[in-house]
């Protein structure tokens, strides 16, 4: 059902949303340990492909856009390298040993939707300097999202998830926080009510109540927030041609608690450090 907008889940809605959030978290992890130096973004694309086939799921990505008028997107991740912050579509760039490679993957299985992201570094190369400064800000990225999943309570609103992942950010030194592209609700269609900024205040936007999925996904840059879109409708780089990394999970607030979704143990160990109730209703 709907509730101002919002699609509000049972129980076993959630307990179907788990199977599509377990397929995208394996592809993930595939894609994060097999990805290698001298492959390209379309071999990391057919990775996913295969654990799609494997469980007969079907893609969230493929030729989304469709209705749009513009091109649909051509294939089932986005595979964004460096200075590409998000929507980088599968082709032949080949990716270097000490690459940031950002892989965002969305599934659909029996109608309902997972998504997530993950950003890692691809082999041993880059110099030492650079090498640090890429894996903290994958470490600043992925810890924000944290920050934010924390604030996802009944009677909190969307603001706070954004003000906590801004306020993270922000005191871990002098990055860029996108804020054209935010999270969204997410259940039998990809992109719901409510955004989900990355940004924010607390106390503002919609209310959070058992029942709501959400993705949190801060998408953070090494330079400034500006970025631009190519001419091929997708591709977003940043403008001063920095570094950026992007991560997401899809967060369920079940009657128990929250459920990571796209996280293999549903995110209990992390839940539990934070002092958070687990929600998971069993795989």
């Amino acid at each position: 059902m709907f509730g101002r907008g919002i699609e509000i889940k049972s129980d076993d809605q959630i307990k179907l949303m788990r199977k599509a959030g377990l397929v995208v978290s394996e592809a993930l992890n595939l894609m994060v340990a097999e990805t290698k130096p001298g492959m390209t973004t379309s071999d990391v694309d057919q990775m996913a492909r295969e654990v799609l086939a494997k469980h007969g799921a079907d893609s969230s990505f493929l030729n989304y856009g469709a209705d749009w008028g513009i091109m649909p997107f051509p294939g089932v991740i986005c595979c964004s390298v460096n200075e590409t912050v998000v929507h980088g579509i599968p082709g032949d760039r080949v990716i270097k040993d000490g690459d940031l490679v950002s892989v965002d993957f969305g599934a659909i299985v029996d109608g309902w939707h997972g998504d997530a992201a993950r950003s890692f570094i691809v082999g041993q190369g880059a110099d030492h300097e650079q090498r640090a400064e890429r894996e903290e800000l994958i470490n600043v990225t992925r810890e924000s999202m944290w920050r934010g999943i924390a604030q996802v309570k009944p009677g909190n609103r969307v603001g706070d998830i954004g003000h906590a992942v801004e306020d993270y950010i922000n005191s871990c030194g002098s990055y860029g926080i996108l804020r054209d592209y935010t999270g969204h609700g997410i259940g039998t269609a990809m992109h719901q009510n409510p955004d989900v900024p990355n940004y924010g205040r607390k106390g503002r936007g919609a209310k959070l109540t058992t029942g709501m999925c959400i993705c949190i996904e801060p998408m953070v840059t090494l330079g400034t927030e500006e970025v631009a879109e190519l001419d091929d409708d997708w591709t977003v780089v940043t403008q001063d041609s920095s570094d950026s990394a992007h991560w997401e999970n899809t967060i369920a607030m079940t009657s128990k608690g929250l459920w990571i979704l796209t996280e293999p143990d549903g995110g209990e160990e992390r839940l539990k450090a934070l002092g958070l109730p687990f929600g998971g209703l069993g795989d």
